[in-house]
């Protein structure tokens, strides 16, 4: 298994992986470019995120996304550790912002993160589709943090 950050030239050949974690390509195109991307590999690649410097020393994981037949075995949580081994001297915090479902509040709290803030109909005012997960539309945007 190996973890490798991609080049900008080469972070759309991944779109359809991140649309996986953010339906919206456009809401994708807002940080692509802006932020650092990584791809975990075990053969092929399993799951990849990217990441933006929001403030200096404060780091956002904006869209981590692992393969539907990866799933639930560990790449998310191995990746989201690389991440903050990476960027433990460059900060001192990590946000992530999600959907309050608990499956991904589950997630993320397995992986160190706790209750931030949360941002009122950031989904319902940002998407023009209503966005469902695990059964449940979502209206706001959880963030959750992390020391780093």
């Amino acid at each position: 298994m190996k973890i490798l950050q991609i080049e900008d030239r080469d972070k759309t050949n991944y779109l359809e992986l991140l649309l996986l974690a953010d339906e919206e390509e456009n809401m994708i195109y807002k940080y692509l470019f802006r932020g650092e991307m990584f791809a975990l590999y075990d053969d092929d690649v399993r799951a990849i995120c990217v990441v933006t410097e929001e403030e200096p020393g404060i780091f956002e994981l904006k869209n981590i996304a692992t393969k539907p037949q990866y799933q639930r075995m560990g790449y998310g949580k191995k990746l989201v550790s690389f991440i903050v081994d990476h960027y433990r001297t460059r900060g001192k915090q990590m946000l992530v912002g999600t959907g309050d479902t608990p499956a991904m509040m589950a997630f993320y709290h397995s992986c160190g993160f706790a209750y931030s803030h949360t941002l009122k109909n950031f989904f319902a005012d940002n998407y023009p589709n209503p966005i469902i997960d695990d059964g449940v539309r979502l209206m706001d945007m959880t963030y959750l943090k992390r020391a780093l």
